[in-house]
């Protein structure tokens, strides 16, 4: 575990790096910066899909850090985004992972990654701001989700 002296920081680490382990299970790849690339551009599609109230609901349940570069970039006044299509959102996925993944061999299935990163989502956040987020996204999106029996029964 890190340890930075601060509660707080230890604590944002710790549980930021739970999630990228559980994104890396998903992906059946251990590349940490893998998970984290699939978890920061599918956060930034889901953000830019919801509606800012919304939004900024979800941030709420989000680690400190996770929190971080969920905002990382963003532009309020352009959300929801104008075109909320299953392939749009894929689109930006797959626009974050590219452009980091540009120099390496390793061929990245951009849906794969993303639905990696919504499960371990669903699995970290309330049930409650689970069905909204995923109530607020168009039903082809939806799709990518895991469902909520299945989300819940992963909760124990």
């Amino acid at each position: 575990m890190t340890n930075t002296g601060l509660d707080v920081f230890d604590t944002t680490v710790q549980e930021t790096n739970e999630w990228l382990r559980d994104i890396s299970r998903q992906l059946g790849d251990e590349n940490r910066r893998h998970a984290y690339l699939a978890l920061r551009g599918t956060l930034h599609a889901v953000r830019d899909f919801l509606p800012v109230d919304e939004s900024a609901h979800l941030s709420a349940q989000l680690p400190m850090l996770v929190r971080g570069f969920y905002f990382e970039g963003w532009d309020p006044s352009t959300t929801p985004a104008q075109e909320r299509s299953r392939e749009a959102f894929l689109r930006r996925v797959e626009n974050a992972l590219e452009d980091a993944l540009r120099n390496e061999d390793r061929a990245f299935d951009f849906e794969t990654a993303a639905r990696a990163a919504l499960r371990v989502l669903s699995e970290r956040i309330s049930q409650g701001e689970f069905a909204q987020v995923r109530h607020m996204m168009p039903e082809d999106i939806r799709e990518l989700w895991p469902d909520a029996a299945v989300s819940q029964s992963s909760r124990g």
